[in-house]
């Protein structure tokens, strides 16, 4: 079973996650995976886990309410998902992953 993200490993998003003006979800919602990056990077892309992918349940939040799953899951799917493989560095990833996930959410 994949982990959840820890307060600790986020530097710059915020804990809730502000989806606009009525909605906010906390990061033990999201599930971030690592795993390794494709395409070229040399030996280094090649032994480290610096692939990342954030997950959202939409149909298994406590937070969001009935009519905000619904709306989500009509644009989105039951699951939202979001990849970052950019950067060297699994901590940029996992920054850029959580933005392109907040982004899709609102």
């Amino acid at each position: 079973m994949p982990a959840r993200v820890e307060p600790f490993m986020l530097v710059l998003m915020r804990d809730p996650m502000i989806l606009g003006r009525y909605a906010a979800i906390p990061l033990s919602e999201i599930v971030v995976r690592a795993s390794r990056s494709s395409g070229p990077g040399g030996q280094h892309a090649n032994v480290t886990s610096s692939r990342i992918e954030a997950v959202f349940d939409v149909a298994a939040s406590a937070t969001l309410s009935d009519e905000q799953k619904r709306r989500v899951m009509a644009r989105l799917g039951p699951r939202v998902v979001a990849v970052a493989q950019d950067a060297r560095r699994q901590a940029r990833n996992r920054e850029l992953a959580l933005e392109r996930l907040q982004a899709r959410l609102t």
